[in-house]
């Protein structure tokens, strides 16, 4: 086997790595608003248990490529590669924060009944996790195409982040006695809306891998 086969052969080992570790932290995300919307306690506690085997994850991706570019001293092209997929495994390990962040606040809104906004947080999370399922799509199939897609579903996170924060603010106005949940389901909508922000900069890190040039999706 040549060099360059070797190499080739590695980097797929670490896309393959790259895309398990997508599909976990996209699993923690959506268990952890499930785990809100069921107000079920267990659940939140093993997605915070959890999140170590997602961390071991990246520390993974991160040696392999860091062995890569010490041993096969990779071209720019090859480089711009390695480079992304550390950035894309830091993204998708702060989704996996998030998803921690909201288990914590599940466990402590516990058993209490979920005030009206909550249907705007789920809306966020269905728009969230779509867009990290297709970014990922995208990525691996380098289709920039589809990046461009997520910067425009973001724009309606963004929105409906607005939406809820006001809808709860509302809330705790009329139910001074639920502030507590008011904050708590403001730090979860926080939580979605960076999540649906790491789905965006992983689109930006494909436009960068394919064209070798930084965009800014946001603007």
């Amino acid at each position: 086997m040549s060099i360059r086969e070797r190499f080739d052969l590695e980097l797929n080992e670490t896309q393959e790595q790259l895309i398990e570790m997508s599909d976990y932290a996209i699993a923690a995300l959506n268990r952890s608003m499930d785990a809100l919307m069921n107000h079920d306690i267990d659940t939140a506690l093993e997605i915070i248990e959890d999140d170590a085997a997602l961390n071991r994850m990246e520390e993974e991706i991160n040696q392999h490529v860091i062995l890569m570019i010490a041993k096969q001293s990779p071209v720019a092209t090859d480089l711009r590669r390695l480079v992304v997929t550390l950035k894309v495994a830091a993204d998708l390990e702060r989704v996996g924060d998030y998803a921690v962040n909201i288990a914590k606040e599940t466990i402590r809104i516990g058993k209490q009944e979920h005030l009206p906004p909550i249907t705007l947080l789920q809306e966020m999370h269905e728009m969230a996790s779509k867009m990290l399922h297709q970014v990922i799509e995208a990525f691996i199939a380098e289709d920039i195409i589809k990046a461009k897609e997520i910067a425009e579903i973001d724009d309606q996170v963004d929105d409906l982040y607005g939406q809820a924060i006001r809808q709860l603010m509302r809330s705790g106005a009329e139910d001074p006695e639920r502030m507590n949940q008011v904050t708590q389901l403001a730090f979860i909508c926080r939580y979605l809306e960076r999540s649906a922000d790491y789905a965006t900069n992983i689109a930006e890190q494909l436009f960068y891998l394919v064209r070798g040039k930084r965009y800014d999706l946001n603007s």
